[in-house]
Parts: C-alpha cells; structure tokens; sequence
C-alpha cells in the first residue's frame, strides 16, 4: 500500500471552505486509464512502498494486450473491486482497489501523479474507498498494510482513525470495524463537508427508503443519512433543503430549480429530482448559501444552494 501524495442550533450558518479536497472513485476503467496506471508505475516514488506493484503492473499490461475493447473494467474487477480517483477538476490523480475476503475488506492506495502530493488527497481518498467497503460492500472490517517508513500513508490512516492492529519489520497492519466508521460519521470525526441537517420524520422514511434501493447515489445517500445533525421538523431552519423542498440551485453556470421529492414522485422533466438521484443526494440538508462539489452524470460539479423557495417545515405541512 503506497501513499505519496464534509453543539447545533438550527439558525447557525455554517461557513463554506471551498479549498477542502475533493476525490471522486470511479468504477469504469478504459484503455486510457491503464495506459496512465502504466506510467504512475513506471516511477519508483510511486512504487517504492507499494509491495505489489510488479504483479500490479504486470496485470495491467496483460489487461492491455489481451483486450482492444476500449473499457477494461470487467478485467480489473477480477478478484476485488477496482476504481480511478478523480480530483474536482475531473483529472485522474490515483486509484483504490479493495479486496473482500468472507467479512474483511483490504484496500490498497495509490496516489500516481506526483505532481499532487502534499495535496491531502491521499487522507480524502481514504475516506471515498471506506463509504465504499463499509456502506456499499458492507464489509465488517477494513484493513491497510503499509511499509513501515511509508510515513505518509501511516499518518493519513491514523488521521482517518484506523489503528495498529499487528506489525512486523516489513509491514505495519491497520484496521477500522464498520461501528467505528459509523460512530465517527455520526459524531463528525469523519467531516469533510459542511455540516447538514435533516428531520427526524425524513430520516426515519429514507432509512426505509435505502433498503429497497440500489446505485452509487444510494450509497451517496445512505453516507449524508448517517452524518447528518437530525432535529424535530419544527426546529429544522427555514433555509435547509428539507425533502419535498423547492429550491433554485446553481449548477456550475446553469441555474436551475429543483424540487427534491421521493422516487415515486420523480420526473426530472418537471424538475422533480428524486433523492435517490446525483442531483437530490447531493443538496438533501444543506441551506442557502452551501456550495459543494458533487459527482453528477460522470463529472464534476458545483452546487450552490441560492434559495429555498418552499420547505414543507416552514409552512407548518409537516404531513409532506
């Protein structure tokens, strides 16, 4: 494993930081994608503390020549889960592979363009491939090996919360249980955004809501469920993008007013976005003035919340 490299009260405004890292994973690999996991591999400060990057690199040329399909996901996949990290600029900056075995989950990391060390991404990253293991693959446990002198990756994992488990002269093993990263969401030590709030009758509908669904958003969902500050509807701010909400958002350059409902009452055409959704995800329990980047329709965007135009809450319809 190599590293070199989101007390309350409901008016309170969170203060928006927009130089906070920001890493998407992304489970489609194409001909491209090996081509510059080739080159990250090539550099020895990328491989250094990396025990499996001969096999690593040797897997990918194979993929290269056996293959002239342009997507090479189904062979990256063979034997754990494989994604590319993308900054908010949409560039490919690493990867993350995640091995399950019975309970356990190990994931491996790296952060191949050099040219973004010291950027903190390798600690956000880390924090991607755990809603993964922990909220999508639903591993009880997930492990990190790492060299001993790889002191960047031994301080981003510490950082995360993982611990020491055993270590030996080579090797220094690390873990998290899935009720520590739930704890650590539920009491903030995991934040990396602003903090959002949601009302304890839409959290009880959308914990029964996530059973029943599937997809990347879902996952998206169920994370901002479990880190969420939970009020009574009557104390919720008027601000705060509620479910059943109106609000008019800033897309990148594109604004747009979007009501967030349950899926059963989507149709995006009318600009009724489900919260099962990239774009419904996203905004459920941010207020005016929240920006965020988010993983919309394969890219990066910025959201901004320019208004609340109608909240249920606030109308005293708490039915809704």
């Amino acid at each position: 494993m190599a590293i070199a490299m989101k007390g309350f009260h409901p008016l309170q405004k969170p203060v928006v930081k927009m130089n906070k890292p920001f890493i998407s994973l992304c489970p489609e690999i194409t001909r491209a994608h090996a081509l510059t996991l080739m080159g990250w591999l090539e550099d020895e400060r990328v491989t250094c503390y990396l025990s499996d990057s001969r096999d690593v690199s040797r897997s990918i040329e194979q993929a290269i020549d056996r293959s002239q399909l342009p997507i090479l996901t189904h062979l990256f996949n063979r034997g754990g889960r494989f994604f590319m990290a993308y900054d908010r600029h949409d560039t490919p900056v690493g990867f993350v592979r995640l091995i399950k075995t019975g309970a356990q989950c190990e994931i491996v990391l790296v952060i191949g363009d050099s040219d973004k060390w010291g950027r903190n991404l390798g600690a956000r990253t880390i924090r991607e491939g755990m809603k993964l293991a922990f909220l999508d693959m639903r591993a009880e446990k997930l492990i990190a090996k790492i060299h001993p002198d790889n002191s960047r990756s031994l301080k981003a994992f510490l950082r995360n919360g993982f611990l020491l488990e055993r270590e030996t002269p080579t090797l220094k093993s690390f873990a998290m249980t899935a009720a520590d990263y739930l704890q650590r969401l539920r009491t903030g030590r995991l934040a990396d955004a602003t903090g959002i709030y949601i009302t304890e009758i839409d959290k009880a509908r959308l914990e029964s809501l996530i059973v029943l669904e599937e997809g990347p958003a879902v996952v998206e969902l169920e994370h901002e469920l479990e880190r969420a500050i939970v009020v009574k509807p009557q104390q919720v701010a008027r601000n705060v993008v509620t479910m059943n909400s109106r609000a008019l958002l800033q897309l990148d350059d594109e604004e747009l007013e979007v009501t967030l409902v349950y899926p059963e009452d989507a149709d995006s055409s009318r600009g009724k976005h489900s919260v099962c959704s990239d774009i419904g995800a996203a905004i459920l329990g941010y207020q005016e003035g929240d920006a965020i980047d988010w993983r919309i329709a394969e890219r990066t965007r910025r959201i901004e919340i320019r208004k609340v135009l109608y909240q249920p809450e606030a109308a005293g319809h708490f039915h809704l």
